[in-house]
């Protein structure tokens, strides 16, 4: 059975209103919380702290509490997440911004070197209390290296924890949850969601890393996706039951690793048939991982293979073709149908 990671403590202390904000404030404000409470909590990465980030989630927090905790690094990302590892070394509670997704791969030897084997390496004697926030996936019609799905890479490294919120309250209790655990995890936060703005409660806790949501409840195929793609995927469920009278049911992961499988697989049961949505390309995916699971336990619960809408096995491309290479509600009922035609 799937070990589902209970919230940690120092996540979970906050006491604040309801209050519709967008991804983009839930996540500042769950950094500001972090840093208020624990004082060991230190943000840095390129341009966070006198920009306020790209996209300013960082913004205000040098600020607040002084440039010896939230700064601005060199654009060097093999150091940057080298001085990372040094930190939670010495106790600190390290959480670097690295700019964009595509940014990731110079810093890809240190993460799967050393942030994500030192607890195995040292027997569990020394924790990695790493959140490595990334910008990531497409959608906005950025340049080259800016638009990336980097999931795989990091759900294929054992030590390494994988979150990607679709909702502004993910987004928080999410990065609380992250910033609280002593494992290192990869925050991949999907730049297209950062404006969309929804009411979050910061009194009481969303689910903690671990554990998948059923978005929409469905009798007739299962989709399973993360990120900005569960709001293509509800929108799909929408267009499938007005047109064709197809009930979906929608089934937010939130976490990759570790996966909450138990949720998966009751969802699979009710509907017998399962389609995987997710951006990156099709060959050794996030859902060749989820079909092939899938497959081997659940067999005799399927009436159909489990199919997959994804990117294309080429790379990213120009801003001016990421429409198409994307997918969207069209490829996502293209495999439902499939699926559903199926004997």
């Amino acid at each position: 059975m799937t070990q589902i990671a209970e919230p940690p403590t120092r996540a979970t202390t906050v006491r604040a209103p309801t209050e519709s904000v967008t991804m983009v404030a839930a996540l500042n404000r769950a950094l500001h919380d972090a840093m208020a409470q624990d004082e060991k909590v230190l943000v840095f990465g390129t341009d966070v702290a006198a920009q306020g980030g790209v996209f300013r989630v960082t913004e205000g927090l040098a600020e607040t509490f002084g440039e010896q905790r939230c700064f601005d690094t060199p654009l060097a990302e093999s150091a940057l997440i080298g001085i990372t590892v040094g930190m939670a070394l010495r106790g600190f509670v390290p959480v670097p911004e690295i700019q964009f997704d595509g940014f990731t791969y110079p810093a890809f030897d240190q993460l799967v070197s050393h942030v994500a084997k030192y607890r195995s390496r040292t027997r569990g004697q020394i924790d990695m209390p790493i959140t490595v926030r990334v910008p990531s996936f497409g959608g906005i019609g950025a340049a080259e290296h800016h638009s990336e799905s980097t999931e795989s890479y990091w759900a294929h490294t054992a030590g390494l924890k994988v979150v990607v919120p679709a909702t502004p309250s993910d987004a928080y209790w999410l990065l609380r949850h992250a910033i609280g655990c002593p494992d290192p995890v990869m925050f991949l936060e999907p730049k297209r969601r950062y404006w969309a703005r929804d009411v979050v409660d910061f009194a009481h806790p969303a689910p903690p890393i671990g554990r998948a949501a059923v978005r929409r409840a469905g009798t007739d195929v299962t989709v399973l996706t993360y990120g900005a793609l569960v709001g293509t995927a509800l929108s799909a469920a929408e267009l499938a039951a007005e047109r064709h009278g197809w009930s979906l049911e929608v089934v937010d992961l939130r976490s990759l690793v570790p996966l909450d499988f138990d949720t998966v697989a009751a969802s699979v049961r009710r509907t017998g048939r399962c389609v995987v949505l997710h951006e990156g390309p099709r060959s050794l995916g996030y859902g060749a991982e989820l079909a092939a699971r899938i497959s081997e336990e659940l067999f005799y619960e399927l009436e159909a293979p489990v199919l997959r809408a994804c990117g294309f096995d080429t790379p990213y491309p120009p801003a001016r073709l990421e429409r198409l290479w994307l997918p969207g509600p069209d490829r996502l009922l293209d495999c439902v149908q499939r699926a559903l035609e199926m004997p």
